[in-house]
């Protein structure tokens, strides 16, 4: 009788234990959590500097910013990098703001982010305002980083 209580005691506390393994993180090291978090700080500023370059008209720094087998989407369909630069000059971005921002470090040297873009601007004499879920892929090749692939689409 003793030898089942004690097992019946132990049952509950093995299943608690076993199910609190099986919600704990691998462990990660400072130096991977430092990698992590400048990834992620990297693929923001990008981004950022992408939108920047757009507000400031500068559209070379745009275009640099941008592989050449990019692909684009949006409510339109989809784009290569000359569409987009091209349709790109004719937008001028007043002002906007990155909001709920989400990045996903895919490996040491790409990552991809998502977040909610509210933007400003004006294009052929009208202004433009609006809200869009953006995304895009940042990788790294041949020591530039360069956005592969991005999407809009319009927030309701």
């Amino acid at each position: 009788m003793k030898k089942r209580t004690y097992l019946l005691a132990i049952i509950p506390i093995a299943a608690v234990a076993f199910s609190g393994m099986l919600r704990m993180q691998p462990f990660v090291s400072a130096a991977q959590a430092n990698r992590k978090l400048e990834l992620e700080q990297r693929i923001i500023s990008l981004e950022r500097q992408e939108l920047d370059s757009i507000k400031s008209g500068n559209i070379n720094a745009f275009s640099d910013l941008l592989a050449d087998d990019a692909v684009f989407l949006n409510s339109r369909g989809f784009g290569d990098k000359a569409l987009v630069v091209k349709n790109t000059a004719a937008f001028k971005l007043e002002d906007y703001s990155m909001d709920n921002i989400k990045v996903v470090p895919l490996s040491d040297n790409s990552g991809f982010i998502a977040y909610k873009l509210t933007e400003k601007g004006s294009a052929h004499g009208n202004e433009i305002s609006g809200t869009v879920y953006a995304s895009a892929l940042w990788v790294e090749r041949s020591g530039k980083w360069v956005c592969l692939f991005s999407q809009e689409t319009p927030a309701e």
